[in-house]
This record gives structure tokens, sequence and C-alpha cells, in this order.
């Protein structure tokens, strides 16, 4: 063990699991990385983003440079509430060691990744093997929420910094099972939005001094669901389009409402992008009779895009080195929501390598130390390997 204690995973996890950082409080959750990377060499800053309708958020990027090739890890350690603490079998943010688990709040979601990289490269290190290639870390405080003041803006200050990169892996709980049997190679997109249908209010008996907006939204949720949106591709499912509600806010069965709303929710794959989906549900409303009434569509917050890394030499790298840590062979995902490697995917290819998350976000969130030793080891093995150049 390394005189930091850099290089065990279980001991630094644990300190991050005992800073309550939900989302954008710190909570100090940062002194523990500055703390056992500097004396790894990374040389380690702090930057804060605001504005743009959302909170301030801290932020850490942290590089080695060494030349080379130049790998990219990148995680957050925001998590999100408890919950009612009271349902916990002990405190979320005061990590429980038993029966080969550590619970805590973001045990798996996703500290945990974040331990595994950072001990990862302290034993690199400490080996002589990250040497010949550059290592950096962009952790961001905001994945969990609204994700403006995060990971999309710390890349942007990277690139305009000068920094490069060759390959990323985001630390999220890619496995479904056991550890290791998938990785995520893309994510479909995802886009919400509200269609208003606005008629004249009116009495239910003079239904002649009334136009009611609600035949007209029925309309709309048939002609968004009446065909499939594409059949698919070869690494995505169908997208898929789920009317979530619709809502008119009318208590009483004596009067005719004068305005609706439909709220809508799409997650594509990479046939679309948010703006050619916003193409295709305005032709859905305008084959639709409005039968006199106003019709208003808005996109909700900002869309997700689809991506999807290419299969290169490094993901197989990274499918070989799985293979040799725990004897699976990982499939290649793009199932899920979404998540921060939508930012990467603009600047580098990236893949989504982590634990098996089937308690993250619920109470009594735990991770099994085995698994973060396994995955310690996966990061390692790939760390080592892809910057003296390795392929599969």
């Amino acid at each position: 063990m390394s005189s930091s204690g850099s290089d065990d995973p279980v001991q630094l996890l644990k300190s991050l699991i005992a800073c309550p950082s939900v989302t954008p409080d710190l909570a100090g959750v940062f002194e523990p990385l500055e703390a056992a990377l500097i004396p790894l060499g990374f040389v380690v800053t702090r930057l804060r983003f605001d504005g743009d309708g959302s909170y301030p958020v801290d932020n850490l990027f942290a590089i080695r440079d060494r030349g080379g090739k130049r790998l990219l890890f990148a995680g957050h350690t925001d998590v999100v509430p408890p919950g009612e603490t009271a349902d916990w079998a002990s405190n979320p943010f005061v990590p429980r060691q038993a029966d080969g688990r550590l619970y805590g709040r973001g045990a798996a979601d996703m500290k945990s990744g974040v331990a595994a990289f950072v001990a990862a490269c302290a034993r690199t290190i400490e080996a002589g093997e990250a040497e010949t290639g550059t290592i950096a870390l962009a952790i961001t405080n905001d994945e969990e929420a609204d994700a403006v003041n995060g990971t999309d803006k710390l890349m942007a200050w990277a690139k305009a910094e000068g920094h490069a990169f060759d390959f990323a892996i985001v630390g999220e709980p890619s496995s479904a099972t056991t550890l290791g049997d998938s990785i995520k190679i893309g994510r479909r997109g995802s886009l919400s939005g509200a269609i208003t249908v606005e008629g004249v209010q009116g009495h239910v008996a003079y239904p002649e001094k009334a136009n009611n907006p609600l035949p007209v939204l029925a309309a709309i949720a048939t002609a968004l669901k009446a065909d499939p949106i594409d059949t698919g591709t070869e690494h995505f499912p169908a997208s898929n389009l789920e009317v979530t509600t619709i809502d008119v806010g009318n208590p009483v069965s004596n009067v005719i409402p004068g305005k609706g709303t439909l709220r809508f929710n799409i997650r594509f794959n990479d046939l679309w992008t948010p703006q050619t989906l916003k193409q295709w549900i305005g032709e859905r409303i305008a084959a639709v009779d409005t039968r006199g009434c106003t019709i208003g569509f808005d996109v909700s917050g900002t869309p997700s895009r689809s991506f999807l890394s290419p299969l290169s030499g490094d993901v197989e790298l990274l499918r070989a080195v799985i293979r040799a840590e725990t004897g699976e062979d990982p499939t290649l995902s793009t199932g899920g929501g979404t998540s921060d490697a939508r930012f990467i995917a603009q600047y580098c290819p990236v893949v989504e390598c982590g634990l098996v998350g089937t308690t993250m976000h619920k109470t009594n969130e735990y991770v099994a130390i085995g698994d973060v030793e396994g995955l310690t080891g996966i990061y390692a093995r790939f760390v080592a390997r892809f910057l003296a150049g390795s392929r599969a």
C-alpha cells in the first residue's frame, strides 16, 4: 500500500461516502481526491461554473501529463438525496461494512467508480507503468440533477486549455448482473416536450358556445403513437415515445375546459437528432384536425443527444482486460438512460465501464467490496496497457 493509502479503493470509497454531497453540495468530497491525487503527481484544478438557468457547481480536473497516449476518466461525486433516513438500516452518510458489502449513499452510483480509478492510477504509477502516457480525471458534482454546469462545461474548458484525449472511460455502473458482463458504447438520446391545445371554456350544457380541446389532445396522442418512430439500428433498439400525462386542471364535470397540455418523452437512437425529431413531431401535430383550437409545442429543457463510440482497438483492449480479470466476455450495450458520456462523446471516443448498479438510488444502497477490488484491477490493467500503446 502507498504511504498515502491512495491505492486502497475501499478506504477511499469510505471517505467519499462520508461526505453528504447531495447535488450540488460539495460537502468536502473533493478533499479526499486531492489528498490521493496530488502525491501521485497529478496537477489538480478546481473549477466552479454557474449561470444558464442553473445553480453553481464545483468541478475537479486532474492531469498527470507525460505525453504519449492520453486517457480520460470521468465521473461524478454528487448523489441523490437519501430519502427518509429512518428507512435505512444505518446513517446513509456513515459508511457501513458488513457481509462483504459497503453500504452508504453513493456506494454504487458512483463514488465506487471514482475510488476504483484513483486506486488503479496509484497502483499503475507505483509499478512504473504510467510514464509513457497521460492520465486525466474530469469529476463533476452535478450529474444527478441539472447537469448544466458540470461535465459539459468542464470538457469545453479542458479543450480551451489545450487538453485532448484519445479515449475516455466513464465509471458509471454499467454491469448488468456480474462485474464486467457489459460495457456501454453508446446511449440513446432523450427529448421531452409539451403540446398545449387551447379552445374555449364553457358550460357542458351549451357546447355550441365552447370549444373543447380534449378531443384534439386525444387525437394528437393517437397520432404520436400510431406508427413506430423507427425499427432500430445495429446497436440501438427502436426509438420510443411515451405520453406521460394529459392535464386540463379541471376538477368538475360541468365545465368544458379551455386548455389542456400533453407531455411526452422520446428515447431515441442514432438515426435521429433533437432537430429531426422536432420536425417529426411537428408533422404528426400538423396531420391532426385542430377543430378551431390553437396548438403550441415546446421542447422541455435541453435534449440529450444519442451517441455511439467507434468500435476501435481501445474498446477491444478493454474487453480483453475484462476477460482477463473476471472471465466475463462483456456485451456491448447502449441501454439505459442518459449519462455525462454524452458530453464527452463530442471530444473523444468514450465508453462506460463500472460496477453492477442494482442498488443505485435505493434505500440501503451498497456495493460488493469484492467488485470494488475487481473494478480497480480492471482499470489498473487497462491504464497500463493503454498507455503502453497496446491493442487487444
